[in-house]
C-alpha cells in the first residue's frame, strides 16, 4: 500500500521527519528520566542503616545517667543507628567507678547461718601473752568474728603498720601539742571526737579536718552504750554529733565509732552497722586519762613500747598532757622500728 496518498498535499515530506525525530527523542528522554527516579527510590531504601542519629543518652533508655554523663552524651558526636543498640549496651555494663561506685550500697555482711557472736563482757578486754614480745594481743573476740559486724582492734599481724587514734572527751590545751607532733612527723590520725569537744572547741575540729586527719564519733554524752537497747536513742548519741562536726566544719563525719570506755555488746555492734558505722575498739593503750595522776614519760615510753605490735590500734587520750609531751618522740621510737602509719579507711575499707 503507498502510504503517500493518505498524506495531506502540502504537508511537506521534511516536516514530517523532523516531527518524527522530535517524538523520538522525547520518547528516550522520559524513559532515562523513569530510570533516575527509580535509582534514587532504590538509595532511598538502603539509607536508614547509614543515615547518623544522635545517640541517646542514658536517661532516655531508662538507665539513670549522673549530670556529667547526660552533659558529655549531649555534646557527643552522632553516631550510626546501626551501632546504637550496641553501644547502648555496652555502657549499661560499665563497672560503676569514682563517686558513682562510692555511693553504691555494699551488700551487708551475713555471718554463717546459725552462727552468733558472743562477748564474755560488755567491757573490751586485751591479754597479753607474752608482754614485750611484740606480739599480737587477744581481745574479747577475734579479728575475723568482730569483722562480721564491722568491728575491728587491730590489722594484720604481718604488717608493721600502727593506725593512731585519739579520743577526745573535751579540750584542755593538749590537743595542740598532738596536733603539731603529728604534722612534723606527717603522721595522720583519727580523732573520736563527743559533743562536749566539738561545743567547747570548734577552732579545734575545724583545725583536726582541715589538717588532713579523720574524726570519727565517740558520742555526744559520753555514756554507758551497752546500757541502750533502742535503736533510736542509739543513733541520736551518734546523730547528734554527726550533725553538730557537719554545722562546725561543712564537711561530713567519718563512718567510724568508737564506744566509751570500751562498753559493748553485740546488739550494739548490729545497731552501729545498721546505721553505716565500724566499730573500732584498740589493741595498745595505756593509763592515760586520769588528769590527776598521769603517767611519767619514762612510764609512758616503756609500756607504749612493750605493747607496741604489727597491726596496732593506738589509742591514746587527747587530754593527757603526758601525751602532748611525749607523742613527737615515741612517734621517732615507732619510726626507728621500722613502724610505719596506716589511716582507719586502710583497716577497715570504709
Amino acid at each position: 500500500m503507498n502510504c503517500q496518498k493518505h498524506i495531506p498535499k502540502g504537508f511537506p515530506a521534511k516536516t514530517i521527519g523532523v516531527l518524527l525525530l522530535l517524538l523520538t527523542l522525547c520518547l528516550t528522554g522520559c524513559g532515562g528520566k523513569e530510570d533516575k527516579n527509580n535509582e534514587a527510590t532504590g538509595q532511598a531504601a538502603e539509607t536508614p542503616a547509614d543515615t547518623e542519629t544522635p545517640a541517646k543518652t542514658e536517661t532516655e533508655t531508662g538507665t539513670l545517667a549522673s549530670p556529667a554523663e547526660t552533659a558529655e552524651a549531649g555534646t557527643a558526636d552522632t553516631a550510626d543507628s546501626a551501632k546504637a543498640p550496641a553501644t547502648l549496651d555496652a555502657a549499661a555494663n560499665i563497672p560503676e567507678t569514682g563517686d558513682d561506685a562510692a555511693q553504691t550500697e555494699a551488700p551487708k555482711k551475713e555471718p554463717p547461718e546459725g552462727w552468733e557472736l558472743t562477748l564474755p563482757k560488755e567491757d573490751w578486754g586485751l591479754f597479753f601473752e607474752h608482754p614485750g614480745s611484740f606480739e599480737q594481743p587477744s581481745g574479747n573476740a577475734s579479728p575475723e568474728d568482730l569483722a562480721w559486724y564491722d568491728a575491728y582492734y587491730m590489722g594484720n599481724a604481718e604488717d608493721k603498720v600502727l593506725y593512731l587514734t585519739f579520743d577526745c572527751g573535751y579540750e584542755n590545751g593538749n590537743t595542740e601539742p598532738i596536733l603539731a607532733a603529728l604534722k612534723k612527723h606527717n603522721v595522720k590520725a583519727t580523732f573520736f571526737v563527743t559533743g562536749a569537744f566539738l561545743e567547747s572547741a570548734p577552732d579545734m575540729a575545724k583545725r583536726i579536718a582541715e589538717e588532713g586527719h579523720t574524726v570519727g564519733n565517740h558520742t555526744y554524752n559520753h555514756p554507758d552504750m551497752a546500757a541502750i537497747a533502742d535503736l533510736e536513742s542509739f543513733q541520736k548519741e551518734l546523730d547528734d554529733v554527726s550533725d553538730l562536726f557537719f554545722e562546725i566544719t561543712g564537711t561530713e563525719l567519718s563512718p567510724y565509732y568508737r564506744p566509751p570506755q570500751g562498753k559493748c555488746n553485740v546488739d550494739n555492734l548490729k545497731m552501729a552497722q545498721e546505721l553505716g558505722y565500724a566499730t573500732v575498739f584498740w589493741s595498745l593503750a595505756h593509763v592515760d586519762w586520769d588528769q590527776e595522776n598521769q603517767p611519767s614519760h619514762e612510764e609512758a615510753f616503756e609500756t607504749i613500747t612493750q605493747r607496741t605490735h604489727p597491726g596496732a590500734v593506738v589509742l591514746l587520750h587527747a587530754i593527757s598532757q603526758t601525751n602532748g609531751e611525749i607523742l613527737d618522740e615515741m612517734l621517732t621510737r615507732w619510726e626507728e622500728m621500722g613502724y610505719t602509719f596506716g589511716t582507719l579507711k586502710d583497716l577497715t575499707g570504709k
